[in-house]
């Protein structure tokens, strides 16, 4: 029999301004979209990622929705996106009336397989068709994506970069041409998910960020349902009813004062994984040189042949230990089952292989080692002194020594042969 987890796949952690604050909510009354945390908690985050503008959203795929507005997506456009993710990533695209093109991943990050699209756009445009307006590009897992060939194809083709950064709030690229800057920050559009899973939460809510006013206040005039100003209730376009509460972003300012000391603790759970997990048949998480993760999830593949993902997700439930398959790429979900793709074979994999351990920021060396016992057990191990070869090859969670010879070595796009 299945016993319910002891051990949470990821639980927030609520230990600064959050009763404070809310209570202030209360004492004003001012609890839904008008009040001065909404404010504040938009200023607040714009200066933590390093953006000019942020627009506060009722969810992370409202942020999404009002980021392809804004950039222009619509009926009859493509847009890139991963197939390995979130299928909120795609539905956001359909929202708008375009139709997703799902992009395979790439092994050494699990993102987006950017110069795989980069040289199907350059191959199309050859062909008298035209580039895709936006590229929607997924950071999984907290781990940054490669923007270098999706930079060329904006700086040839004027094709705009949607960062969805959902899962990845506080990565960063360490090096090369977009060193120090943080994902969501880079491209045109940035969007940021704050889901009780996340690194921190509202309870539920999203941000869109920018360094576009324009941009920004478009998003802001779509969600408040395009009101123009004024007593009167009068409206230019279609808009929606996303705007975040005063109650949440009160939630989400507390939780971002927090903000560095959660990351701190994502960094050392990291590195505790990495040293409980060696010798078993699992290969750790990517970690590009150039790239700074923020570890969201801790999320590992199984060796084919140690044991199937369904079965060690069962074992460690009966153990207390709640674990997670990753996604079913999105070109096998019955949405998207006939849209069109390039490949498919990684994303394919990383479903097939990938589980997902408890991460919370909150989570004791003892719960930790809890499960990596329960792990173990529900694995195929030969010999346990044996590292896999993916460990072997793996840079774990620090950062390598190698960093920025890595990143003058790392080619930049360029047409295909």
């Amino acid at each position: 029999m299945i016993v319910p987890a002891t051990i949470p796949l990821a639980e927030p952690r609520l230990s600064g301004n959050e009763a404070s604050y809310l209570a202030e909510c209360v004492r004003s009354g001012q609890v839904s979209s008008v009040g001065p945390f909404v404010g504040r908690f938009e200023r607040a985050f714009a200066a933590a990622v390093g953006s000019r503008h942020a627009v506060a959203c009722a969810s992370g795929t409202a942020a999404l929705h009002i980021a392809l507005r804004v950039a222009g997506a619509g009926p009859g456009d493509e847009v890139p996106v991963s197939s390995f993710t979130f299928i909120a990533s795609a539905n956001a695209i359909s929202y708008t009336g375009a139709r997703p093109l799902l992009v395979d991943s790439e092994p050494r990050t699990w993102n987006m397989d950017t110069q795989l699209l980069h040289d199907e756009v350059v191959r199309r445009v050859r062909r008298g068709q035209r580039p895709p307006g936006v590229v929607e590009v997924v950071h999984v897992l907290g781990h940054p994506a490669d923007l270098e060939p999706l930079w060329t194809l904006r700086e040839r083709f004027g094709t705009r970069i949607l960062e969805d950064a959902a899962e990845s709030l506080g990565a960063a690229y360490a090096c090369g041409r977009f060193g120090g800057r943080q994902v969501g920050s880079v491209g045109d559009l940035g969007c940021f998910s704050f889901n009780g899973n996340k690194v921190i939460t509202s309870g539920g809510g999203g941000m869109l960020v920018t360094d576009d006013a324009a941009l920004a206040d478009r998003a802001r005039h779509l969600t408040t349902q395009a009101k123009l100003p004024g007593p009167g209730y009068v409206h230019d376009l279609v808009g929606h009813n996303y705007r975040l509460t005063n109650v949440a972003a009160a939630l989400g300012l507390a939780q971002l004062e927090q903000l560095p000391a959660f990351l701190a603790a994502k960094r050392d759970l990291c590195e505790r994984y990495d040293r409980l997990l060696a010798g078993l048949p699992v290969v750790p998480p990517p970690q590009a040189a150039w790239a700074r993760p923020s570890h969201w999830l801790h999320s590992v593949l199984l060796e084919p042949a140690s044991a199937e993902v369904p079965r060690v997700v069962d074992a460690m439930a009966a153990a207390g230990v709640q674990a997670r398959p990753l996604w079913l790429p999105l070109h096998r979900q019955a949405p998207y089952a006939r849209a069109p793709r390039l490949g498919g074979q990684v994303a394919d994999r990383l479903h097939r292989q990938g589980l997902s351990l408890p991460s919370s920021v909150g989570l004791s060396t003892a719960d930790q080692a809890t499960v990596v016992g329960a792990l173990a057990a529900a694995l195929v191990v030969k010999d346990p002194m044996v590292r896999t070869a993916g460990q072997q090859g793996g840079l774990g969670c620090g950062i390598a020594g190698s960093a920025a010879r890595d990143c003058k070595s790392r080619p930049l796009a360029s047409d295909p042969g």
